[in-house]
């Protein structure tokens, strides 16, 4: 779901002004003092994870009570289950604004399962049914190309990698990776005024995520933290650090930005403030999961233009910007 629920002005991190010529030797000495922070990480590749994007834009619009939507479920549980992970599916029923019962299932994939230390990945799975910031088809749906499927590309990268390391290699903790169905079913009053909103008082997004959060799967679940993957697959995309993420889990915030800056994708990772957005995080928070949200949001509080609009295709997947997400992210898992 991607509305603000307070737009403030972006506030920059300030500029860490240098004075005088520093030696070659100083220079040298904290490039390589940079270097060591990040711990021994193997490649995510960006290749493999614009394949799984583009399969499952390629089953349709992943739309709750469509065929389209039961195969691309199925195809992900498929492949965590390939690379050996255990897999649990949540089924459950949610009720859509438009007063729709919507038959969806959470996918919860764990790497490492008796690890006593652990990370959660976050995303969503499904994709918005109407196009509704489209000029022209406002009720079609969408392909859902970074608003969804880039972030499950991620994670199952992820699993890729990680089960393809050997016991001397693997990470000092053990990954959970929590899929959210329903997520994207939701009440928009600007874009959709033409429409009744039957939940009045409800919030009509993050269906899956509010799902989980009061019945939690696993159960007694406590990870180190989480991180939310939310449209990290579009050419540009600029990741500000995002106001309840900071509120919730300000170390956490701290350690991917720097992770990605070491890494060399600063041009991603903005050392800029954004406005709180209203996310699958909101609930995983409430939920006792230390949990930020890495979503292409500008600072000015605006998302930017293929955001639930029919542009949200492959045409906007760029494997840099997932490479960026999936390298840092598998960074900060060595790191733990």
């Amino acid at each position: 779901m991607k509305t603000s629920l307070r737009l403030i002005p972006a506030v920059l991190a300030g500029l860490l002004l240098l004075t005088g010529c520093p030696s070659q030797k100083d220079a040298t000495d904290t490039t390589a003092a940079a270097e060591a922070a990040l711990p021994k990480t193997p490649a995510f590749s960006a290749d493999s994870a614009f394949a799984y994007t583009a399969k499952q834009v390629s089953f349709g619009p992943r739309v709750p009570n469509t065929a389209a939507h039961v195969k691309t479920g199925d195809w992900i549980i498929g492949q965590f289950k390939k690379y050996g992970l255990t897999v649990q599916e949540q089924p459950f029923e949610a009720k859509a604004f438009d007063g729709n019962i919507l038959k969806s299932r959470n996918i919860i994939a764990r790497f490492n399962p008796s690890a006593p230390r652990r990370v959660a990945v976050f995303s969503h799975w499904d994709t918005r049914p109407f196009a509704d910031k489209d000029t022209e088809n406002k009720n079609a749906p969408l392909d859902g190309a970074s608003d969804g499927a880039s972030g499950v590309a991620v994670a199952l990268e992820l699993a890729r990698v990680l089960t393809a390391q050997p016991d001397s290699l693997a990470p000092g903790v053990g990954v959970d990776f929590i899929l959210f169905d329903s997520e994207d079913y939701g009440y928009d009053g600007v874009t959709q005024s033409d429409k009744k909103n039957l939940l009045e008082g409800q919030d009509t997004w993050c269906l899956g995520s509010q799902y989980w959060a009061k019945n939690v799967v696993p159960a007694n679940y406590k990870p180190n933290f989480g991180i939310l993957l939310d449209m990290v697959g579009a050419q540009g995309a600029k990741f500000g650090r995002e106001e309840l993420s900071r509120q919730k889990a300000p170390d956490v915030v701290e350690k991917v930005w720097n992770t990605g800056s070491q890494l060399g994708f600063s041009d991603f990772f903005l050392y800029a403030d954004v406005p709180q957005v209203s996310d699958d995080h909101l609930y995983t928070n409430q939920a006792g999961v230390r949990t930020i949200d890495v979503i292409d949001f500008l600072p000015s509080g605006e998302f930017r233009p293929y955001h639930h609009t029919t542009k949200d295709n492959m045409s906007v997947i760029d494997r840099r910007t997932l490479k960026a997400v999936g390298q840092t992210v598998l960074t900060v898992i060595y790191g733990e």
